[in-house]
């Protein structure tokens, strides 16, 4: 019990820090110190200036800390219970290294601030150097976790849109509709990629052009893309002659395998790791019937494929999970595709990576335990694999010029 206790005292210190450095960013009395911080590191975080980083210390991360020992030891001592002295103890681990550097004493930095390339992607459930790198670089005004994410989780500052350039396929469908409205309510910059040329899209928004089997034409323009959102596809309900299954394979799988491995290829600077994101529509047909065989067979495929591609990802890869929302492809579903697009980005901005957006509640346990089972096989049984849909050559498939949304 009083580990327990103990354990919870430590995430209690990690919320005081998470919410002095909140506030750090909104309140005027000690903005201004919380701001020398962030003038303390260059991009790599190597330190800017020693003078800066010593008073930076002293300013921010000192008080910082003693707020952490202060709240935590008063917990203790009203609760009457050791074990929640352990939050305290942790604390002063911070205010120690902390007067030290504002000293000049020491000049080693905190793990989260280690100057260098990014060599990860952003971590899930804790901080690392990726995840805070985005605080320092991407959007100051996010990201805000120390070492737990689940403060930034809460208040959706998990990820941040405003000022992305987002890129939609499948962009004049009901869902690419609804995803760039909510993307440009959240301050994206839209590029709706479409094989309609007739396609009408809201106000600032960029449209772009392509035909299925021409991904490689697409390439100059993704290397400025911070999302890509891979959302086209086919649905060709009853029917299995040899055209249908070429034309669900074709569009549902292999045409969204080169678009990934063509935005991958963008990944080329270290801050790439923390800026770039792919999603992936799989839909949830991955585990339930869509009562549309070609359709479930390639969207599972997909899935299995994306699972196995997100083991050695240079970027983040969420899945879109999908229930049936109406749309062209199915008049029958029943959400609306507005409701799923905000769903989505609600999620996103919690950093959920397996995004589910159904009214099945099945999928919300039959989908992760898939996931990590899959996982785990592919993890045992491949050595570094990668899918490589060749995209460059296109060769996979003959060239089709399908409309797909």
């Amino acid at each position: 019990m009083q580990f327990i206790l103990g354990i919870i005292s430590i995430l209690l210190a990690e919320v005081v820090r998470d919410i002095y450095h909140i506030a750090g960013h909104y309140w005027q009395p000690i903005k201004q110190f919380h701001l020398l911080h962030h003038k303390a590191y260059r991009r790599d975080f190597s330190i800017a200036n020693l003078e800066t980083y010593k008073k930076s210390q002293l300013y921010n991360d000192v008080p910082e800390a003693l707020c952490m020992v202060g709240l935590t030891a008063a917990i203790a001592i009203l609760t009457q219970n050791p074990g929640m002295w352990l939050g305290c103890v942790y604390s002063f681990v911070f205010l120690v290294p902390a007067v030290l550097r504002s000293q000049g004493m020491l000049l080693a930095t905190d793990l989260s601030h280690k100057p260098g390339d990014l060599v990860e992607i952003p971590a899930l459930w804790r901080v690392n150097r990726t995840y805070h790198w985005r605080h320092h670089f991407d959007e100051t005004n996010a990201y805000f976790a120390g070492h737990f994410t689940s403060v930034d989780r809460v208040l959706g500052t998990s990820l941040s849109l405003k000022g992305k350039v987002v890129a939609v396929t499948g962009a004049s469908g009901a869902l690419g509709q609804g995803l760039i409205e909510e993307l440009s309510r959240q301050g994206a910059k839209v590029i709706a990629i479409t094989t309609n040329p007739a396609a009408v899209f809201r106000a600032g928004t960029t449209a772009l052009s392509w035909e299925l089997g021409a991904e490689a034409e697409l390439l100059p323009h993704l290397q400025g893309v911070d999302i890509l959102v891979i959302n086209h596809g086919v649905n060709v309900h009853g029917d299995r002659s040899p055209a249908a299954v070429y034309q669900s394979y074709e569009v549902n799988t292999f045409s969204t395998l080169r678009l990934t491995e063509l935005f991958l290829s963008t990944i080329t600077k270290s801050n790439d790791r923390a800026t770039k994101e792919l999603w992936i529509n799989t839909s949830e047909a991955e585990v339930n019937p869509a009562f549309s065989p070609l359709y479930e067979l390639s969207k599972r495929t997909l899935g299995d494929l994306v699972t196995l591609q997100r083991l050695d990802a240079a970027c983040i890869i969420r899945k879109l999970v999908l229930g049936p929302f109406k749309s062209q492809l199915n008049p029958y579903g029943v959400m609306s595709a507005p409701w799923v697009a905000r769903a989505i980005i609600f999620l996103a901005k919690r950093d959920f990576r397996d995004i589910i957006v159904t009214i099945n509640p099945i999928t919300y346990l039959l989908f992760p335990m898939k996931e990590l089972f899959q996982s785990v096989y592919f993890r045992l049984f491949t050595k570094n694999a990668k899918i490589s849909a060749n995209p460059m050559s296109g060769n996979i498939v003959e060239r089709s010029t399908s409309k797909v949304n």
